[in-house]
């Protein structure tokens, strides 16, 4: 048989164009897959293309005719207004603190961001932002009469009352149901059906009456009359800026931001702690709104110079009015909560736990900062569970709101001073302690929070 020779040198050209031939077709491969890519994102914009023209196209056009009885000669102008749809804000805000210790300023951006799907672009508008709603009826909805009946009544069987089943609910349901009528009921006198809408007003009514009458006694509508003032008294809140300068704003299905204001605000900062919940300490600051602007409702994001540090929801805030803003945790300040002592015994028909804690705070920064430390107790309704505070070093807040509001919660506050330095065996502690009485034969259960 005959044998072939070895050729090292033909064995390297043909492995030279395997290689050479494999890399062309690998390169071409590419380039086809990078083109195809291309064209199917190309495609893919030209379809969204497609489609906005086409939505823009099915448009219905008005037609606003208007007589002018005029006795004078000369040039004179009129003013058409107008309502449409598709169009929306809502404010966002970004507040930066300044990383420079002696400018103690915080800067608040107050932005708008807008939903502007009307169909066509506005260029170089002279823009206002309103939270008012456009109730196009001239008149009072018609009060309605308002019947009630007396029936017997077996556990979890509802009353129902003008239509509204709202027995068993309690006060902050009926309160989101009967703004869900109300809002209907503006949806639908805004469409003309003024019978509707007046039905969904006398429903809402209903739904606030029986609570007075039903669900609620005198203290129980003085508290929620209190979180209605806490939370800002939003409803019926009507708040209009007129901006100073013209935009230009697409036609666009997504959100835009447009800044409305930037305010300077001075901060009263400290910082706090509430170990029961956390080991992190927050830095916060007291602002005051000195501007011209309400402030409304809305989501923040917060900085420290450039540094992002993490978001917050702002509330109403109306001119002149105080607030507090968080800047995140400050990793300088440390807090543990320890129990270092128990003992349970017997005295008479009651048995009596007590507890003793220790809060510590260590503080690595190189300036004195100010500090709110918070803690609670068990609270009880009933008599029959007696909770009594021990001594507790230092003494608690002398802070006059938080001696109204929170400390008949058994919310306990501290108001700290930590030097420089004071970390370590130099570190600062709170001691504090309690006791709970209760029946001997009894059980200490239903731990809920409110």
């Amino acid at each position: 048989s005959e044998k072939g020779l070895f050729n090292s040198e033909a064995v390297t050209k043909i492995a030279e164009f395997i290689m050479t031939t494999r890399g062309l077709k690998s390169a071409d491969a590419v380039g086809l897959r990078g083109k195809i890519t291309a064209n199917t994102l190309q495609t893919q914009f030209l379809e969204r293309e497609r489609q906005k023209v086409a939505g823009a196209s099915d448009k219905t056009v008005r037609e606003a005719v208007i007589v002018v009885d005029k006795a004078n000669a000369g040039a004179s102008s009129v003013k058409l207004n107008y309502i449409v749809a598709a169009a929306s804000w809502h404010p966002s805000y970004k507040m930066r603190a300044s990383e420079d210790k002696q400018k103690q300023e915080v800067q608040l951006e107050y932005l708008a961001a807008l939903f502007q799907q009307t169909g066509e672009d506005w260029m170089g508008v002279d823009l206002t932002l309103s939270t008012a709603q456009p109730l196009l009826n001239a008149t009072p909805p018609e009060l309605a009469q308002l019947d009630i009946g007396i029936a017997p009544r077996t556990p979890n069987q509802a009353i129902n009352v003008n239509g509204v089943n709202n027995f068993g609910k309690n006060t902050d349901d009926n309160k989101k149901q009967a703004e869900a009528y109300r809002n209907e009921a503006q949806q639908l006198g805004n469409s003309g059906q003024k019978g509707q809408a007046y039905a969904r007003w006398n429903d809402a009514a209903a739904l606030q009456q029986s609570d007075e009458i039903i669900n609620a006694d005198a203290a129980q509508i003085k508290e929620q009359q209190a979180k209605r003032r806490a939370g800002g008294g939003q409803e019926g809140q009507s708040v209009t800026f007129h901006l100073d300068r013209r935009f230009s704003i697409p036609w666009r299905d997504d959100e835009q931001l447009i800044e409305v204001t930037r305010l300077p605000l001075k901060p009263d900062y400290f910082y706090k702690a509430v170990p029961v919940l956390t080991s992190h300490v927050y830095r916060l600051a007291n602002l005051t709104n000195d501007s011209k602007f309400v402030l409304l409702p809305g989501e923040a994001t917060m900085y420290i110079g450039k540094d992002f540090v993490g978001r917050a929801t702002l509330p109403l805030v109306a001119v002149g009015e105080e607030f507090t803003a968080g800047f995140g945790v400050d990793p300088q300040l440390q807090v543990t909560r320890q129990l270092m002592d128990k003992t349970r015994n017997v005295q008479g028909g009651n048995q009596v736990i007590k507890l003793q804690y220790r809060i510590t705070l260590s503080s690595y920064k190189q300036e004195k900062v100010q500090i709110q430390v918070w803690d609670r107790l068990p609270h009880s309704e009933a008599e029959a569970v007696n909770v009594t505070l021990g001594e507790t070093t230092p003494a608690l807040s002398k802070d006059a709101t938080y001696a109204r509001q929170d400390k008949p919660k058994n919310l306990l506050r501290w108001d700290m001073s930590l030097d420089k330095g004071t970390n370590g065996e130099k570190a600062t502690n709170i001691d504090y302690s309690f006791q709970l009485e209760f029946d001997k034969n009894a059980a200490i259960g239903n731990f809920l929070t409110k």
